[in-house]
């Protein structure tokens, strides 16, 4: 890949039913491809505007098979329109519902499948606790009209772990793509600028916009480009901010500007200590 990719973060409220929510992301994936998007990521949970009921026959009702007509339509929707889609929902399956992103590509293929594996158990009445978690972290090549990029994802929650970052990385993903459903206010932006940072990769967070219960917007893409040799000092990696507003939001990362970063600061990698880092995965 020599050049960019534009990414559209469809910042936008649910309607209130799957139906209209489908009808809804079917007019936003449309806008924005014809805005040049090659990437359209929902915010978290879309299928049912996060509405996580406690009530297991309304959670099941709910909830929708991954190869369903919900999920299913979104791909069809990726081969007319050739972009890739990012949409979300609450998943059907045999152990229990999940908080699930499948990520199609332009020809309408699967590239993965991912269910968030920290699940916000807070014991509130309609956290997360009903559902189950997932136990991977895929990171694939997605096709592009500009060639092919590694991608993986982190779900809301899964952003407060450094550890989701630091092990997609070491999978060889350069972009993350993170569907959100939560207040982004200075810490937690804070803390995405710091994932891209000490990893080198790119993140794209789609989260809902105000007035949707606790959501605020600011959904963002951060290129992870700290260093260019022609600058005295660091530089922003924020590439774009929106604001609290509904809207679609185009964001271009450069994607060769990103490879020539990785390649000249590749000690970063280089210079880990894995086998002093057993704790992490003991505790």
């Amino acid at each position: 890949m020599n050049d960019s990719i534009n990414i559209a973060l469809l910042q936008i409220l649910p309607t209130g039913s799957m139906e209209q929510n489908m009808e809804k992301g079917v007019r936003c994936c449309k806008e924005a491809r014809a805005r040049g998007a090659d990437i359209a990521l929902f915010p978290e949970m879309w299928s049912s505007g996060y509405t996580i009921p406690h009530d297991p026959e309304k959670l099941d009702a709910l909830a929708v098979p991954a190869d369903g007509a919900f999920v299913m339509g979104f791909a069809a929707l990726a081969k007319e329109l050739e972009v890739a889609i990012g949409i979300t929902f609450l998943e059907k399956g045999s152990t229990g519902p999940k908080n699930s992103i499948c990520l199609f590509g332009r020809h309408g293929r699967l590239v993965y499948k991912y269910s968030k594996v920290h699940i916000c158990d807070f014991g509130e009445p309609g956290d997360e606790s009903v559902l189950c978690a997932g136990d991977e972290f895929p990171v694939a090549a997605l096709n592009t009209a500009k060639g092919d990029i590694m991608v993986g994802s982190m779900i809301c929650y899964d952003r407060e772990f450094p550890e989701s970052a630091r092990i997609l990385m070491l999978r060889g993903a350069e972009l993350l793509l993170v569907p959100n459903a939560c207040p982004m206010e200075l810490n937690r932006l804070s803390q995405l600028r710091g994932r891209v940072y000490e990893n080198r990769l790119a993140i794209a967070t789609c989260n809902y916009p105000a007035p949707h219960p606790d959501c605020n917007g600011h959904s963002t893409l951060f290129d992870g480009v700290a260093y260019l040799p022609e600058l005295c000092g660091s530089r922003d990696t924020c590439v774009l901010e929106a604001d609290d507003t509904e809207g679609i939001f185009l964001a271009r990362l450069d994607i060769s500007l990103l490879r020539e970063y990785r390649r000249r600061e590749a000690q970063n990698l280089r210079n880990r200590r894995p086998e002093l880092y057993g704790i992490l995965a003991n505790r």
